[in-house]
């Protein structure tokens, strides 16, 4: 008799143990998750300005230009830089129903933090612009082009996208 009371104080204190061991682990667990999350919560999150969209660009967009004589398609494929202010410049080649043309251009740009904003053209346009992958690329869509020198407002659906061509290069001044 002496033997099984032993042998049943042992199993249950194997028992015993065996549940403050996984009483431990779980509390040891959650402890960590917790501390994991409160160091996570504790990083900077990644804003966007016009610091850190600053730089050379290259673009491509297309579409469509609804003229009062029909819709006409619409390519552009350029080169945009831009400084820490907002201001912006480049060059691009557009194709507009099959005539081609090389043209300059100058702007300004607002950066929210959330990493959308606007492009405004000195010569006809502006977009709705969003920063992705780090700033390091944007997407577009214009929502206006106005026809110089008459101002007409003419329809559009154009979009595109750009890449930044040196990421890891200094801010633009």
């Amino acid at each position: 008799m002496c033997g099984g009371h032993f042998e049943k104080e042992e199993i249950h204190f194997m028992k015993d143990l065996k549940k403050r061991n996984i009483i431990r682990t779980a509390f040891f667990f959650y402890a960590l998750l917790l501390s994991l999350a409160a160091v996570a919560s504790a990083q900077p999150q990644a804003t966007c300005s016009t610091v850190s969209v600053a730089g050379t660009w290259g673009f491509t967009d297309t579409g469509t230009v609804f003229l009062p004589t029909g819709p006409v398609p619409y390519a552009a494929v350029g080169i945009i830089t831009g400084d820490a202010h907002g201001n912006f410049s480049g060059t691009q080649t557009t194709s507009v129903g099959g005539r081609v043309s090389k043209e300059t251009f100058k702007g300004i740009g607002t950066v929210n933090s959330d990493c959308t904003g606007t492009a405004t053209f000195s010569v006809y346009d502006e977009f709705s612009v969003v920063f992705v992958d780090n700033a390091r690329e944007e997407r577009e869509i214009a929502t206006s082009l106005v026809l110089e020198p008459s101002g007409t407002q003419v329809p559009t659906v154009i979009s595109g996208s750009a890449k930044k061509l040196f990421p890891n290069s200094g801010k633009e001044e």
